[in-house]
C-alpha cells in the first residue's frame, strides 16, 4: 500500500490512524499549497476529486475519503480496534464520526476556506465568503453541543478511543491554527482535547 498525503486535517486524521495501530506505510507528499493535487497526475489520476489523502492498494486501486480509508484500514489491521468489534459499536462509531463531521468539521474547515484560505481556494471551489461568518458560528455551536456528552466520559463514542475521537482532535487542531478556537465554555471539550494532545499518536512526526 501506499499513502498520498499532505498538509490539512483531513491527511492528519489518517495519520493518526494509522500511528495509533502502530503502521508506517510508504508515502507519497504532495504539494498541497502549490496545487499540486489539482493537476496531473494526482488528478485526476488518483485522485478525480482532486482532494487530499488517498490510499493506493497493493491491487494498485485507490481509496479516498478518510472514512473509508480508515475503515479499510481498520478491517485489514484490526488491532486495536478503532471502528469497532461489534456491530454495535461500529454503528455506534459511525454515528458519532458523522455527528461531529456534519456539526464541526466541515462548517469549520469550510468557514476557513471561504474566509482566511479564500486566496488559495478561490481557483479551486467554489467559495462563498459571504457564509464565512456564518459556518463558523455552526462549528461554534456543535462544540457548545458536544461538551455536556463529554462530561463523564473521555472518549466520544464509548470508553475507548474511536475513529469519532480522532476526526474531530484533528480538526480542533487545525481550527486553533486557523483562529477557530474551542469556546472556553466547553471546559469538558477542553479536558478531551488535552487528553488526546497527550496521546503519542497525536505528536508531531
Amino acid at each position: 500500500m501506499k499513502l498520498y498525503t499532505s498538509v490539512g486535517p483531513n491527511p492528519v486524521v489518517v495519520s493518526i490512524f494509522l500511528a495509533e495501530k502502530a503502521l508506517t506505510l510508504p508515502q507519497v507528499e504532495i504539494d498541497l499549497h502549490g496545487g499540486e493535487n489539482r493537476r496531473p497526475p494526482y488528478y485526476p489520476g488518483v485522485n478525480p476529486a482532486g482532494q487530499m489523502p488517498a490510499l493506493e492498494l497493493d491491487d494498485g486501486s485507490i481509496l479516498t475519503e478518510v472514512t473509508a480509508i480508515c475503515e479499510y484500514l481498520d478491517e485489514r489491521f484490526p488491532e486495536p480496534p478503532l471502528i469497532g468489534i461489534t456491530a454495535e459499536e461500529r454503528a455506534n462509531t459511525r454515528m458519532w464520526a458523522r455527528r461531529v463531521d456534519l456539526k464541526i468539521c466541515e462548517p469549520l474547515v469550510n468557514g476557513f476556506r471561504f474566509a482566511e484560505g479564500l486566496a488559495l481556494f478561490e481557483p479551486r471551489i467554489r467559495v462563498l465568503p459571504e457564509a464565512a461568518a456564518g459556518l463558523k458560528a455552526v462549528a461554534q455551536d456543535g462544540f457548545r453541543w458536544l461538551d455536556p456528552h463529554l462530561a463523564d466520559r473521555d472518549f466520544i463514542a464509548g470508553n475507548k478511543l474511536t475513529l469519532a475521537d480522532i476526526l474531530l482532535f484533528a480538526f480542533v487542531e487545525f481550527g486553533m491554527s486557523v483562529g477557530q478556537p474551542i469556546d472556553p465554555v466547553c471546559t469538558n471539550l477542553l479536558r478531551w482535547q488535552a487528553r488526546m494532545k497527550g496521546r503519542p499518536s497525536a505528536q508531531p512526526r
